[in-house]
């Protein structure tokens, strides 16, 4: 039996890191349990709303948030709020899929093209590393706003 996956993120802003990734993705911010959102409603107007109803504090309506695949094949991605900062390298990474099927100088283009629009969201670039066939097609090791390394890939 296969196991559904979770990818749980250590964060200071959990709703900023959230929609950072959902941009990266093209995932979705879930609404909040029991409510339906209409087409193209705010999920996360939708969680405000919700917390203020249930007198959840404001002081702890960010402490978590969640992302998921809209058409329900990717991970799940769960943020959740801590006090300490980053501390070293990632022992686990995400690899963000952005030139499937391409090889050379087009998917290094490819990789570039989408190294710019992420860098536009708040992502850092790091580190290019060109293509060495038969092992390596080349990738763009970049960060999130808080500093967690992922690769373009």
């Amino acid at each position: 039996m296969s196991r559904h996956v979770q990818v749980t993120f250590d964060a200071h802003d959990p709703r900023a890191l959230s929609t950072f990734w959902r941009e990266v993705l093209g995932y979705v911010h879930p609404g909040p349990p029991g409510v339906q959102l209409p087409e193209g409603a705010d999920a996360l107007a939708a969680w405000d709303d919700f917390l203020a109803r249930m007198n959840v504090p404001e002081d702890q309506r960010n402490t978590r948030s969640a992302i998921e695949d809209p058409e329900g094949h990717g991970p799940r991605l769960f943020f959740q709020q801590v006090p300490e900062g980053k501390a070293a390298k990632n022992r686990v990474h995400l690899d963000v899929r952005a030139a499937p099927g391409l090889t050379g100088d087009d998917r290094m283009a490819a990789l570039e093209a989408e190294c710019d629009r992420l860098v536009a969201l708040g992502a850092g670039r790091v580190r290019r590393f060109e293509p060495e066939p038969p092992m390596a097609f080349g990738y763009i090791v970049m960060t999130d706003p808080e500093g967690n390394e992922f690769c373009l890939d």
